[in-house]
């Protein structure tokens, strides 16, 4: 097993590697060790699932012990660096913010991503104070001796669709270096899916750009050719899951048998 720093050191690596890397993210255990099996180099888990495997709305309504230990057992279960999507960061405060960095890299973290809307308002937060949240977990890691991948995401696709696409891309650059600068090792403008866009992020802000895989983004190829580092899956294995779920299910209510559903029989 390598160190907590040896695998956010090789996290850090795999978004440089010039081959994106692509992280279908999951929930638990089983979907790691599922991932490492399959040869991912690395394990990335999505909020909106993990809230909805456990009972949970996402927005931080899972509680964050609960959190810890999830994560904890996922990252004991591989051997390959694992992210965890930590919103806002669950804490409404510097203190809270800076135990939480802490317990996560306690529990094997390598990476986190980090959010800067209000989960309270859904508005963004200032540009100034998501700054001083990133320079805050920059200082948490040192302090602990230790390595943490941040990958700081930008909600400005998302939280204001109706700007015009130039006035969100020049406010998702604006943010992403300012980013940068307070100690980001990449920059996630989620729901940026134009391919003009998504290339105009990539040349703009020369740090790893992850992309959100979703049904208007530009196909894996085409964003590896445009140069993306990084491309996840947010809560969409999840809900394919499901869905792979209810229709095992319904066939067996409706057929009763089991015999013709595949995977189901051992």
């Amino acid at each position: 097993m390598s160190s907590q720093s040896e695998k956010a050191d090789l996290l850090k690596k795999l978004h440089h590697s010039g081959k994106m890397l692509v992280l279908p993210n999951i929930w638990d255990a089983a979907g790691a060790i599922l991932l490492e099996k399959l040869g991912y180099p690395a394990v990335a888990t999505a909020s909106a699932a993990i809230a909805a495997a456990h009972g949970y709305d996402d927005g931080e309504q899972i509680p964050f012990d609960l959190l810890v230990a999830i994560v904890a057992q996922i990252a004991k279960s591989v051997n390959v660096p694992v992210t965890v999507d930590m919103e806002s960061g669950y804490a409404a405060d510097n203190e809270t913010l800076k135990s939480n960095i802490r317990r996560l890299i306690a529990a094997g973290v390598a990476g986190i991503n980090i959010e800067d809307t209000d989960v309270l308002t859904r508005e963004m937060l200032p540009v100034g104070e998501q700054v001083e949240k990133l320079k805050l977990i920059g200082r948490v890691a040192e302090r602990e001796n230790t390595r943490l991948y941040i990958n700081a995401r930008t909600d400005v696709f998302l939280v204001m669709p109706d700007l015009p696409e130039d006035q969100k891309l020049a406010l998702a650059i604006e943010r992403g270096r300012a980013y940068t600068e307070a100690g980001a090792h990449g920059i996630y403008p989620i729901f940026a899916t134009e391919e003009e866009t998504v290339k105009t992020l990539v040349n703009a802000l020369k740090v790893p750009v992850n992309i959100l895989a979703k049904g208007d983004a530009p196909d894996l190829n085409v964003l590896q050719k445009l140069g993306v580092a990084r491309v996840s899956f947010g809560p969409n294995v999840h809900r394919a899951m499901l869905l792979s779920m209810e229709a095992l299910l319904k066939n067996v209510k409706e057929s009763l048998s089991h015999r013709p559903v595949t995977g189901l029989l051992t």
